[in-house]
């Protein structure tokens, strides 16, 4: 699988035994921490939360199929349960954009009673075939027509009969195949891929859906160094009201984005209360709806509103999901602006993050800065990656304009510089949170069953993208690089920036966006930060420097 280095599209228990009964819910924590949990009230919380019950499924007459993956040079393609692919550009769930270069190919067809394993249309399996014969002439393995690996099928079919594929657990099947390729035991790890496949479906239970998208990033792992199959697959792009409607869906059903947004906008907000000319620059500014509740806020201040500015820095990926350049976000703002009585200008810096330097932000004497990466530096290569370390040059450069303040909005979650099997599991226990997550009790009763072809879709082009790319990604085609709040403290520490307390407001707030969804969702308090998690999971924080 390849991606662009400027594209972007966010540690497991290893259990010893098949079906582990899930350990009792405990409020996480964070070892050696000052922190307070909050209930949805805003109280400290001692006490257990369950899980709302499931939105039950209904029928759906819409055919689905999975990812299906394989390396490519120029692209490498996953057949969605709506067709969609992945293209050599990823973005995150919790990039506001989402995957906005996702791609369907216009080959597939699925049948309707195989919701499980990934299928491929007999369309895909003739234009694999016959690029196999071509690339690897008479006498290959794949003479006979089959699309599979070369291994001992009498050793793959032992091991199966070992473990039963009835018994299988998903996640631990999954881990063990992640050593498996750790290890270089390239059998044991295709016996175990092809046993698991009948056991995952991306309309099942949230370790199913999981397994599906994980399951394929592990087959493109597995294949990467391998056959050019997919080069040829014409495929095409999900057009920008589809993909909006995806982020839409997200962003309704968890409360990721909305937390995230809220509470910066809170500690700007605070930190501007008596400037008059605000000056904010957003690092991923994508569709720029953040900025319009923080318009409105701004012209409720006492003594009348500051003069705004507003610089937005995104790339292409961007424009094509908006269906157009930054100017339409500026001209979406400056309506509001007019409408509240802000004086606003906009200025466009339409250029990748690792790209940005001191003139595309045109600083201006006396303004008020506010600096906002919207969980967006997780994609700037770092030393491990880059002699330039774009990630630490970026923070260094804000620094030197003296802004007022910083917010920094991250996932939870170490998956930069690890081994391969300790990624793997520590994407795997991130992922299993959110998937039960979004599994939960929906806000203002929606109704989203877990075989509507919406959920899928949006699951699909949002989320599993960048699960493939944690998975099957290295070097600077791995541009989903996570690291915990601890990493994040020690680089802007070492920038020169300090921490700044959030306020009771921040955290009121908060509680407030996660009111409407399930108990299972909690706030902590911890080094100054709010951390947003899923029951005893850390998912997000939000932190402001200076």
């Amino acid at each position: 699988m390849q991606t662009s280095q400027k594209s972007r599209s966010s540690g497991a228990a290893i259990h010893n035994r098949l079906y582990n009964q899930p350990d009792p819910i405990e409020p996480f924590c964070i070892t050696g921490s000052h922190f307070q949990i909050l209930n949805n009230n805003g109280y400290p919380d001692h006490t257990r939360h369950q899980e709302a019950s499931v939105v039950s499924s209904q029928t759906s007459n819409d055919q689905f199929f999975t990812l299906e993956s394989s390396p490519a040079v120029e692209y490498s393609v996953y057949n969605s349960p709506l067709g969609g692919s992945l293209t050599s550009s990823n973005k995150s769930l919790f990039s506001p954009q989402a995957s906005s270069q996702s791609c369907l190919s216009n080959l597939h067809n699925s049948s309707p009673d195989n919701t499980y394993g990934s299928p491929i249309s007999n369309g895909v399996e003739q234009v694999l075939r016959e690029m196999e014969m071509e690339l690897l002439g008479p006498g290959s393995d794949f003479e006979d027509g089959s699309i599979t690996s070369s291994f001992d099928h009498k050793n793959k079919y032992h091991k199966i009969l070992q473990l039963g594929i009835s018994n299988l657990d998903v996640k631990q099947t999954l881990i063990d195949i992640a050593h498996a390729m750790d290890d270089g035991a390239i059998e044991d790890a295709n016996a175990l891929m092809e046993a698991l496949q009948s056991k995952v479906s991306v309309t099942g239970e949230p370790i199913q859906r999981l397994g599906a998208y994980m399951l394929e990033g592990l087959k493109a792992r597995q294949l990467s160094s391998g056959s050019l199959i997919y080069k040829k697959l014409r495929c095409y792009e999900p057009n920008p009201k589809e993909l909006m409607s995806y982020m839409s869906i997200l962003y309704e059903i968890c409360p990721y984005y909305k937390f995230a947004y809220t509470s910066a906008n809170v500690i700007i907000k605070e930190a501007m209360q008596y400037e008059s000319q605000v000056h904010v620059i957003d690092f991923l500014i994508a569709q720029g709806s953040q900025w319009a509740q923080l318009i409105e806020e701004f012209a409720k201040r006492p003594g009348g509103p500051p003069r705004l500015r507003v610089t937005g820095v995104d790339d292409y990926d961007s424009s094509y999901a908006r269906g157009g350049g930054m100017h339409l976000v500026g001209q979406r703002l400056a309506k509001v602006a007019e409408a509240h009585g802000v004086p606003f200008e906009f200025h466009e810096a339409a250029i990748s993050g690792s790209d940005v330097h001191w003139g595309n932000l045109r600083v201006q004497p006396g303004e008020a800065i506010a600096a906002n990466f919207p969980y967006m530096l997780h994609h700037m290569p770092d030393e491990s990656v880059s002699t330039t370390n774009h990630r630490d040059r970026l923070i260094r450069l804000v620094k030197l304009l003296s802004p007022k303040v910083v917010t920094l909005l991250e996932q939870e979650s170490n998956t930069n510089t690890s081994s391969f099997s300790k990624r793997f599991e520590e994407a795997l226990d991130y992922y299993t949170a959110m998937f039960e997550s979004v599994d939960a009790k929906l806000p203002r009763n929606i109704v989203m069953p877990r075989d509507d072809s919406r959920r899928i879709s949006a699951e699909q082009n949002c989320v599993a993208r960048d699960m493939v790319n944690i998975v099957a990604c290295e070097d600077t085609d791995r541009v989903e690089r996570h690291e915990p709040l601890a990493k994040w403290k020690f680089r802007l520490e070492s920038a020169g920036f300090v921490a700044q307390p959030l306020s009771y407001a921040v955290a009121t707030a908060a509680r407030e966006v996660l009111r409407e969804f399930s108990e299972g969702y909690r706030l902590v308090e911890k080094d100054g930060a709010l951390v947003l998690g899923w029951k005893n999971r850390p998912m997000v924080t939000c932190s402001a420097w200076r």
